[in-house]
């Protein structure tokens, strides 16, 4: 029974994450609550870190269920791959502005970041915790740590495909151009 809750912990998350984040409703607010839309993205932010530490607070309590033995070659790849997750996301994250994303309207403050990291994978901050979750899913060998990664695959189509549908509203022809010559999570290794 823990395990689906978690399941459903992980798609409430999921959903909600998209769901606020749609451009219609982020147009709805604009229009209809203009003081609250100001502060919107501090809102969906500290939400999203609320239910995310939710989730985890939860894994703490599910019971251990190993699906293979961990030690040697699959601990080390998971720690290989969880620190490049970190790496990945650390620089994702190097090249946004955390006080214009969080306190500045969305269509003044934001413009297309392709330098960087951006430059070589249009959704790094996926990779990144995909690599995360992956790392520790090889670290762990638990169920738990598999439902976190499989839900996080599910889902990650969806959330690229809305993503990119609002980066495309955004931004326009950029982004297509952008879209067409970057690809959306792993690096080209050869161009």
């Amino acid at each position: 029974m823990a395990n689906v809750l978690l399941i459903l912990s992980w798609v409430l998350f999921y959903f909600l994450h998209t769901a606020l984040a749609s451009g219609k409703l982020k147009r709805f607010l604009e229009a209809e609550w203009p003081r609250f839309y100001k502060n919107y993205r501090l809102f969906y932010t500290l939400l999203s870190i609320l239910l995310f530490s939710g989730i985890f607070f939860q894994a703490l309590f599910l019971s251990v269920h190993h699906l293979f033995d961990s030690r040697g070659f699959p601990r080390y790849l998971g720690y290989l791959l969880a620190t490049l997750g970190i790496v990945v996301f650390s620089r994702s994250m190097k090249e946004i502005s955390v006080n214009n994303f969080l306190f500045k309207e969305e269509k003044k403050s934001t413009e297309l970041i392709q330098k960087g990291i951006y430059s070589k994978s249009r959704h790094p901050l996926y990779l990144g915790i995909t690599l995360v979750f992956l790392g520790y899913f090889l670290v762990a060998g638990t169920l738990g740590s598999l439902i976190h990664l499989a839900c996080l695959a599910l889902y990650l189509p969806f959330g690229i495909y809305f993503e990119e549908k609002n980066l495309v509203a955004l931004f326009g022809e950029s982004y297509r151009k952008y879209k067409q010559e970057i690809p959306a999570f792993f690096p080209k290794i050869f161009n």
